[in-house]
């Protein structure tokens, strides 16, 4: 039996930079309203035939690959995770494989949307844990901008989200007392439709009706949220999560170094980092530059927090995450 260790972190997020104030030109909106309710200042949106889920996915894995110092013939499974693809099919988990120019190794994709990037590492993890491999690249990469209502009536989405990718390296580690100690992962999908994109999809609606109805009012192919029902589970889960993974390897929240949490709404960071007693130090937020870039959002702020100086060799670092799904989870890992 292994632990797997982060060896090599990245991300990359699009050049544009999309304001509030920006955003206040295409909908009615400003720049006070959206950071009262979500803390965001800022966004990335790509620019149409410079970035994909899959490019960025791609430069992002290129620096943790170089980072991590495993060469790219080493790397032995792919994971990626996103709500956005290229493609309706392939994933981009192949995409990835054959643009690095990695063997062929086998490629898969995970749609867990905001909890993603946690579900992507415990994949990866188990792999390795058991020994099967010994080098896994796990990518979390979204593209929301070109699939959101940019009016008036999407408002209360389109304002959140944003554009990036994050990607780790995960190696084989034989101290036990380091790399990941435990993921832990829930789902509750009997609140599915609280957060959802309806349309295009073989159950419901799929493009031929769409195009058939031409209804300029059908919203089935945006996004919806009831925001305050989402808050509300959101808290809750957070918390519940965290705990599970503290009590799983008898840790308090005295031996958190440093908590990332899944960069969904500025205000959950700071109901969760209140509720544990945690200070500014100890969690690390950058939603207020990149809004919530879904399963992207985790490996982004890691490496930020890493590259800062913010987590360091033996710190407890934990990991946790809540979105669509509903799906949930959390990761402990020992630096």
């Amino acid at each position: 039996m292994y632990h797997s260790k982060i060896a090599g972190l990245g991300y990359y997020v699009p050049s544009n930079v999309v304001t509030n104030d920006d955003l206040s030109k295409l909908i009615d909106t400003n720049d006070e309203w959206i950071q009262e309710r979500t803390g965001i200042q800022e966004r990335r949106h790509i620019i149409r035939g410079e970035d994909t889920t899959t490019s960025m996915g791609v430069k992002a894995a290129e620096i943790a690959i170089e980072r991590s110092g495993v060469a790219k013939e080493d790397i032995d499974f792919v994971v990626f995770a996103t709500l956005s693809p290229d493609y309706y099919f392939p994933g981009p988990g192949v995409l990835v494989q054959r643009d690095l120019g990695l063997r062929t190794v086998g490629a898969l994709d995970v749609r867990n949307q905001c909890s993603g990037f946690i579900y992507a590492l415990s994949v990866a993890d188990q792999y390795i844990k058991t020994g099967m491999y010994k080098n896994v690249l796990v990518i979390g990469s979204e593209v929301h901008s070109t699939g959101l209502d940019m009016t008036t009536r999407g408002r209360g989405v389109s304002v959140i989200f944003g554009d990036g990718a994050g990607a780790a390296v995960l190696s084989r580690e034989e101290d036990l007392t380091k790399g990941i100690l435990s993921t832990h992962l829930h789902s509750e999908g009997q609140h599915a439709e609280e957060l959802a994109l309806i349309a295009p999809g073989m159950g419901a609606r799929w493009v031929s009706d769409i195009i058939a109805d031409n209804d300029p009012n059908d919203e089935s192919y945006f996004p919806h949220m009831n925001g305050q029902f989402v808050f509300k589970n959101a808290v809750v889960r957070f918390a519940e999560v965290i705990n599970e993974g503290l009590e799983a390897n008898n840790l308090s929240v005295s031996n958190i170094d440093m908590l990332i949490p899944h960069q969904a709404n500025l205000r959950i960071s700071q109901f969760i980092q209140k509720k544990f007693g945690l200070n500014d130090d100890q969690v690390y937020n950058n939603i207020q530059k990149y809004g919530n870039t879904t399963a992207a959002s985790i490996p982004i702020a890691l490496t930020e927090a890493w590259e800062k100086g913010k987590i360091k060799s033996g710190d407890t670092v934990v990991l946790a995450a809540f979105g669509s799904g509903f799906t949930w989870g959390s990761a402990i890992i020992k630096w």
